[in-house]
């Protein structure tokens, strides 16, 4: 079973509710392209700040394995770990980029794959905007019951453990 993140986009201006289309299910789980293609996969998601962090960490680490003399193998270990990380930390990259971008997290949901894990996360959204309404008087707005979490190796600012 995978897990994913569910991030919700920022209001509309016009008023208008989000549409399901809208939102994005983020994996969680090592990402293979990330890891291969690190510099590329940034761009793809358009992860400027990351993309920018990680050419500065990437300059860093070559002036310092060539001022330490370091053999080619251990460089190519240590370029390996860089992108090693980034392939572990490529879903929490991608939401917190959509999180300072203004979206919202909705919490995670797990399913067989992410056709399953949509079903899974509206029926729940659906039962319970009906519920609120319900306990509401009519009032249909879907209240915020993000469950907050930690998907990756590092985590989130402000979130206990």
């Amino acid at each position: 079973m995978a897990v994913y993140a569910v991030l919700e986009p920022p209001a509309r201006a016009d008023g208008q509710a989000t549409a399901a289309e809208d939102f994005r299910f983020v994996r969680d789980g090592f990402d293979w392209a990330a890891f291969l293609f690190g510099p590329l996969w940034m761009l793809w998601h358009r992860l400027w700040r990351t993309l920018l962090a990680y050419l500065a960490v990437m300059v860093v680490l070559s002036v310092a394995v060539g001022l330490l003399g370091v053999t080619p193998g251990w460089r190519s270990v240590a370029f390996g770990l860089v992108g090693l990380l980034i392939g572990l930390e490529a879903a929490t990259l991608r939401r917190a980029a959509l999180v300072r971008a203004g979206w919202r997290d909705h919490g995670i949901v797990v399913g067989d794959d992410r056709e399953s894990a949509e079903q899974r996360f509206f029926s729940a959204w659906v039962a319970r905007a009906g519920t609120a309404a319900a306990h509401d008087g009519g009032d249909t707005r879907v209240r915020d019951t993000s469950v907050r979490g930690i998907l990756g190796l590092f985590p989130s600012a402000g979130v206990s453990r």
